[in-house]
């Protein structure tokens, strides 16, 4: 139904239009906390319903549940309910490929994944939408569960492999995408390459990060919302101990959008996208789908 190559090109549509996105609220609840993630424009409204209990996990239960609500701007009527964590899966990874289709090199045929759950196979099939991959590394704590899912996932004749090295992989990648729950830098900026394009979407907490400040220092910051500066401790930490300053984000993803080219300098350039998810995402995946039932 959210197929890449027809969304990433309606997603830039939606980033170059008017669309209003309030700040997220956050609300602590006795065992958890709710998230709620606004989004309108002329003809949709939609709203994302998340909440992260991390105590679930002694239940077996997941620590995150969401549901997206769609409806009309114009009447208010309720137009669709959504699986919120689905659609979120989906938008972060078109989010994620539109950045690269603007910052990684147009030649990049090598993609090394870090982590190897739910986002993985979608931030792989999404980047391959927009740059010609050929061969991909897969890097995971738990090696049995990277065989599993390149054994289970149809990859469309990629060369999937598993990374047994984690600094070799990164060092051989022309993009890196990073998908964790890390709470300690797994990328960094000694072992990168010139050229590469780091995707970080793992964290979305000020205590939580993929890259460590050398990463920072060597690369060219992009941002999803400039809300990534206090929310991701990639940039937060940085910021806090005087390693980068906020004037050294480059650009969001809407500026980007706007532009609609190319914006890295040279194939010498290192960029990074750091992702924390903007509402705007959630509306567009929410209408593209609802779009495609109807007709």
């Amino acid at each position: 139904m959210l197929e890449y190559q027809a969304f990433i090109p309606f997603l830039k549509d939606c980033f170059q239009s008017e669309i209003t996105v309030p700040d997220r609220t956050h609300h602590d609840m006795p065992n958890g906390t709710l998230l709620m993630m606004p989004a309108w424009n002329e003809e949709y409204l939609g709203i994302k319903l998340a909440t992260v209990h991390p105590e679930n996990k002694n239940l077996g239960l997941p620590s995150i549940h969401a549901t997206y609500l769609l409806q009309s701007a114009k009447t208010g009527e309720p137009l669709a309910l959504f699986d919120g964590k689905a659609l979120t899966i989906k938008r972060t990874a078109a989010a994620s490929a539109l950045a690269a289709s603007f910052l990684a090199k147009e030649d990049a045929t090598k993609l090394l994944m870090i982590g190897n759950g739910a986002l993985a196979p979608e931030l792989i099939k999404a980047h391959t939408t927009v740059r010609p991959i050929k061969e991909v590394l897969i890097w995971g704590r738990n090696e049995e569960n990277v065989e599993q899912l390149i054994q289970s996932t149809d990859w469309n004749n990629l060369q999937v492999q598993r990374a047994e090295n984690l600094q070799d992989a990164i060092h051989w990648a022309d993009i890196i995408s990073c998908a964790t729950m890390s709470k300690t830098p797994l990328v960094e900026g000694a072992w990168l390459s010139p050229g590469q394009h780091i995707d970080l979407v793992g964290s979305y907490k000020p205590d939580m990060r993929e890259a460590d400040d050398a990463v920072i220092q060597r690369a060219s910051i992009f941002v999803d919302t400039l809300l990534a500066m206090k929310e991701s401790g990639d940039l937060a930490l940085p910021l806090k101990n005087g390693r980068m300053i906020p004037q050294d984000i480059q650009a969001d993803l809407k500026a980007l959008c706007i532009k609609n080219q190319l914006i890295r300098k040279n194939n010498q350039e290192i960029t990074v996208f750091k992702s924390v998810g903007f509402a705007l995402e959630d509306l567009a995946a929410a209408a593209f789908i609802f779009q495609k039932t109807e007709s």
